[in-house]
């Protein structure tokens, strides 16, 4: 079987194509999709040119391949089309596996995020190819930046109110990616993944306080006092407004649930917060 991997040089497709060497596949059989062929020279398996917006290159990726982890794009705004045109090749290829990284509830989220990949799941389930749907909580990893001003400053500062994050480490979420791409008896399933724990902010400046050595204050924000901060910050108005939906999803739990999915798919527990966010630090 031969596994075609986009957006491979990103940090989830450099996971994931790491996790399936780990789990016994064979490099041979991987192929790499990446827009920059370059970027993926260390990688240890096939590169191939994949361009999201290219669909000659896209057919040519597909060419013998019989599996393809969809990673979902990072342009908002454009992601639909370029699923779109991984899919409708796909389906043309006659690609027998295909395992999309999703959203949390995408299908029914009010989370700002969500509809593209509603749309996209949509898309794959009109385009018949068998399919595994992985809705990813939030990487750990997405912290890296609060904590660097936390530490910093003494102070996270976020619109979350007590809403509560199943995050788990990047590297969880690649060994379930890898997991279904070599198991039977995934297709046809959505799985919803998040890290065995849900904290809250409070608890996230208590771990950042713990790595740093320095006490972190956890100020919560009214939507309209982070859209203050954030015009202070230089950040134009569609940013502001970007920030503040998603902070009001995780205030209303759109990221909260958890219920060991992740853990069972790997075989392991998820990686802790604490864990998660020293190996960024």
């Amino acid at each position: 079987m031969t596994t075609l991997i986009t957006g491979a040089t990103g940090n989830l497709g450099r996971l994931i194509i790491e996790s399936l060497i780990e789990r016994g596949a064979d490099p041979q059989s991987i192929v790499a999709g990446a827009r920059d062929v370059a970027k993926g020279a260390d990688l240890g398996v096939p590169v191939v040119h994949l361009d999201y917006t290219d669909a000659a290159s896209i057919e040519a990726a597909l060419r013998g391949v019989d599996s393809v982890v969809l990673v979902s794009g990072s342009e908002v705004g454009q992601r639909v089309a370029q699923h779109r045109a991984v899919i409708d090749a796909a389906k043309a290829a006659g690609v027998s596996k295909l395992v999309y990284t999703s959203a949390p509830k995408a299908t029914t989220s009010d989370l700002v995020l969500a509809p593209e990949h509603k749309a996209t799941e949509e898309l794959i389930a009109a385009s018949g190819i068998p399919a595994v749907i992985l809705r990813n909580n939030w990487y750990t990893e997405n912290y890296a930046a609060d904590l660097a001003r936390a530490a910093e400053t003494g102070v996270l500062a976020a619109g979350v109110g007590d809403g509560r994050v199943a995050s788990a480490s990047r590297k969880d979420f690649a060994d379930a990616a890898a997991a279904v791409v070599l198991e039977d008896g995934h297709v046809g399933a959505v799985y919803e993944l998040g890290g065995d724990v849900a904290w809250n902010y409070g608890e996230l400046a208590a771990a950042i306080s713990e790595i740093t050595g320095r006490a972190v204050e956890y100020r919560p924000l009214t939507p309209d006092e982070q859209t203050v901060a954030l015009e202070a910050a230089g950040l134009d108005a569609g940013t502001i407004g970007f920030v503040v939906a998603l902070d009001a999803g995780i205030r209303d739990g759109a990221l909260a649930d958890t219920d060991g999915t992740l853990a069972r798919l790997i075989g392991r527990p998820t990686t802790p917060l604490v864990d998660g966010l020293r190996a960024v630090a």
